[in-house]
């Protein structure tokens, strides 16, 4: 798929048919994932793959109570890991870029899916302790994105985006 077609396909997915997703699917999703640029090319993220149907309904309890989420066949938890980071970076490379890292990396996943016919939704709402614990992650990792995967159940209508001219500001913010 074409690139512009891909962001204009892209929208967020909150009810999945049951249909798997294969290997090779997920493999070159989670390729685009590691082809994803980095602070220093550190990739200071891990990504869990979640299939279990178990833990996707501990993860949509611990994003409270998003439950398509586990409708979903597969769910990628994308944490950042700032320790990558830090030798480099210090606390900014800690506090930031990894955040920033792991955001980039699940954007290509997310745009990834679509290019492949699959939908996806950026989740951002959870309880991080609650992530934390479903996926065996350590404190110091900070779950950042939930991207349920799958095959789409329905085609929702386009929504309205802020037009260019008050997003976009030229040299300076103005108010």
């Amino acid at each position: 798929m074409e690139f512009f077609e891909v962001l204009k396909r892209r929208y967020s997915v909150r009810a999945y048919k049951p249909d798997p997703i294969s290997d090779e699917t997920l493999k070159q999703i989670l390729e685009a994932v590691n082809s994803a640029p980095s602070a220093g090319n550190l990739q200071a993220y891990e990504v869990v793959v979640v299939r279990d149907p178990e833990r996707k309904q501990q993860l949509a309890k611990a994003a409270w109570g998003q439950w398509f989420i586990a409708q979903a066949p597969v769910v990628l938890v994308f944490v950042a890991n700032p320790e990558r980071n830090r030798f480099r970076y210090g606390k900014r490379g800690e506090e930031l870029y990894s955040l920033q890292d792991a955001t980039i990396a699940c954007t290509f996943a997310h745009l990834a899916a679509v290019a492949l016919g699959l939908g996806s939704c950026w989740i951002g709402a959870f309880n991080d302790n609650a992530v934390r614990q479903v996926i065996g992650a350590p404190q110091n990792m900070r779950p950042v994105a939930i991207l349920p995967i799958g095959v789409p159940a329905d085609m929702p209508e386009p929504r309205e985006r802020r037009p260019l001219s008050d997003l976009i500001h030229e040299e300076q913010l103005r108010k």
